[in-house]
């Protein structure tokens, strides 16, 4: 985006990808190949209650919702979103304290190919309490917190309605800041901080419906840790919700 790396999860599902890297390391891959519907639905409760999880447990679990990874990962980090993401049933177990905060703050690698998602880099928006909380919930097994629900959509309201809780459901907030007004730190970068979504600087950059949907699909690989850089959503978001994103941003100032 010119330099307006558009993360829109920033997700950015954010987490988004740990996926490689728990694939290769974890060697474990999803078999589900669910294809991301256009509906609203919260991840399904189970029977535990937030009363049998630490606190750091329990605000890991929120984090885990908060930055969008239960939207890459699954409810509970139980994949079952796309092929390119694996489920984080086994990392807990299988990754280290050390391996999975580095996998947080720096993210893992790139794809030429918008339909694979990358892991992008949490390591300047995230703090290291939400790091260490993450951490616990995962090394917890991802246990269900009924309180950490995805911002539910609602689709049968106008596209910007549904577009402003998409905003929130898939961690765009995180990076953008509210109402797109950005601000976020982002040092190595040439502006020092993640663009904002609003304002003449983005209009210029992306004038059109389709320069956004592309870089929304794309993502921009930036530079590496500690760039934070935009995840790609091709494979993630379908056309419908990109159109809502869009109808919301036009919205803003």
């Amino acid at each position: 985006m010119g330099r307006v790396a558009l993360a829109v999860v920033g997700g950015i599902a954010a987490f988004a990808i740990a996926a490689a890297l728990i694939g290769f390391a974890a060697g474990h891959y999803t078999n589900a190949t669910t294809t991301v519907t256009r509906t609203g639905g919260s991840a399904p409760a189970a029977s535990a209650g937030p009363s049998n999880l630490s606190p750091s447990v329990q605000a890991g679990a929120h984090d885990f919702v908060l930055f969008a990874c239960s939207q890459c990962h699954g409810a509970q980090g139980r994949g079952g979103v796309s092929p390119a993401v694996p489920a984080l049933t086994s990392a807990g177990k299988t990754l280290t304290v050390a391996q999975l905060r580095t996998i947080i703050d720096h993210g893992l690698g790139a794809s030429a190919n918008p339909k694979q998602p990358y892991m992008p880099v949490w390591g300047e928006v995230m703090s290291n309490t939400q790091v260490t909380d993450l951490v616990a919930y995962i090394r917890a097994g991802l246990p269900n917190d009924p309180n950490a629900q995805p911002v539910h959509v609602p689709y049968d309201e106008a596209p910007a309605v549904a577009g402003a809780a998409l905003y929130q459901r898939y961690g765009c907030i995180n990076c953008h800041g509210p109402s797109g007004l950005g601000g976020i730190p982002n040092p190595l970068s040439h502006d020092k901080v993640i663009p904002p979504l609003s304002g003449g600087g983005f209009h210029h950059d992306f004038p059109t419906d389709k320069a956004i949907a592309d870089v929304i699909r794309s993502g921009s690989v930036i530079g590496k840790a500690p760039i934070v850089s935009m995840p790609h959503w091709g494979g993630i978001l379908t056309d419908a919700q990109i159109a809502d994103l869009i109808a919301y941003l036009k919205t803003l100032k």
